[in-house]
């Protein structure tokens, strides 16, 4: 049995990107799955609660049931300079 750390429903940025490879999609967002705590926020570590997210990695964004914004993080975006000129320096 693998350690709880292991467990790709914990939130890290490393899980969300082991989700997101192989993840459902629908309508353009990637289809993961969380623990959340009692107020539907990401959990640190395992609880009774799982969510469903929606990640959309054209816009480094993770969302919830909703469809509010949980976070934003550049590094999750996949296209993040796609289309910028580069510059002579």
């Amino acid at each position: 049995m693998s350690a709880p750390s292991d467990d790709v429903r914990i939130y890290s940025p490393e899980h969300l990107l082991t989700q997101a490879a192989t993840a459902a999609e629908h309508l353009g967002y990637r289809i993961l799955e969380f623990y959340v705590d009692e107020a539907g926020n990401l959990a640190k570590g395992v609880t009774s609660q799982i969510a469903t997210f929606h990640y959309s990695p054209s816009g480094g964004t993770l969302r919830d049931h909703n469809l509010n914004i949980v976070l934003y993080s550049a590094k999750f975006d996949l296209y993040k300079g796609f289309g910028k000129a580069e510059r002579d320096v």
